[in-house]
């Protein structure tokens, strides 16, 4: 009998977009023939998601979940915006959230795990889904923040129902103040997030190499000026000042007053930030342009 490995698995599942076990059951029955294996599923009603997998999905929503001490939040996208309010799906995404808080975020570790409530896993839930619904959709990232002591606050932007929304933050707070006080706080600071968009937590963790690209542009301009290296060189940490005030979380400005810093409103509750995460529905995903009315008349010229 020829060996069935994880990567023939893994190939099967991404050409059908079957569940793991199916697709390890298919390998089997097939003895390794990949194009046997697409058939046998077929026959089973297992690959119906195949020819829907190739589209983009670039919709869906964004979950949270929060447990003590710890919080995870899932991207889960569909092709259209109409699934987003589709009461099966949402109930997906939420159960893949709080099924995060204690398999982590991990993606394929997600997918792989038993889904609850069933004796199937979540990749083969979501493939029924799929099949059910009649959309691609893709569990595409997940993160999940712990504090050691504190609060892992959540905030959801345009909720459509509680955890659930288009843009998800995630906020650790470490402190041994009231608990009650630090969810507010990490909400707060988690509305920050969705509006203001800071790239890091604090100075150290800005990129690297997007500092000096940034530094190399600066100076340039600088010297554009005419002015001696010595003032050039105070011009660019001014610069750089100001560039830390726009990506990085504990320098920018509270968007709730305007006037003071967050890490000034953080200090002055007695945290401290330790992390944070923000999702944002699609972001990085190249969507695929579509001009309906272009649509009908290319449908019309065809059977005219």
């Amino acid at each position: 009998m020829a060996e069935i490995t994880a990567a023939m698995v893994r190939d099967l599942r991404e050409k059908t977009g079957a569940g793991m076990m199916d697709c390890k059951k298919a390998l089997v029955e097939a003895g390794g023939e990949m194009e046997a294996a697409i058939d046998w599923l077929r026959k089973k009603g297992l690959s119906a998601a195949a020819k829907k997998s190739g589209r983009v999905a670039a919709e869906g929503l964004v979950g949270v979940a929060t447990g003590p001490q710890t919080g995870a939040m899932v991207e889960v996208n569909a092709e259209t915006d109409f699934v987003a309010r589709n009461d099966q799906f949402q109930a997906f995404v939420a159960d893949v959230a709080g099924l995060a808080l204690s398999v982590g975020e991990d993606v394929e570790k997600l997918r792989a795990a038993s889904y609850p409530g069933t004796t199937h896993t979540v990749q083969e839930e979501l493939t029924r889904l799929i099949a059910t619904i009649g959309e691609n959709m893709t569990i595409r990232r997940a993160r999940v923040l712990k504090v050691s002591q504190g609060v892992v606050a959540s905030y959801i932007h345009s909720a459509v129902k509680p955890g659930l929304g288009k843009i998800g933050v995630l906020v650790a707070v470490e402190s041994g103040s009231e608990l009650e006080a630090l969810e507010t706080l990490g909400r707060q600071v988690g509305m920050h997030v969705a509006a203001a968009r800071p790239d890091a937590l604090d100075t150290s963790a800005v990129d690297a190499s997007a500092l000096e690209r940034e530094k190399a542009v600066l100076s340039e301009q600088a010297r554009a000026s005419g002015k001696p290296e010595a003032i050039i060189e105070k011009m660019v940490e001014g610069r750089i000042r100001k560039y830390y005030e726009e990506v990085v979380l504990l320098e920018q400005v509270w968007v709730h007053d305007g006037e003071s810093r967050v890490k000034q409103v953080v200090q002055k509750a007695g945290a401290k930030l330790t992390g944070f995460a923000r999702f944002q529905l699609g972001e990085g995903i190249e969507k695929q342009a579509s001009d309906f009315a272009a649509e009908v008349a290319a449908a019309a010229g065809t059977q005219g």
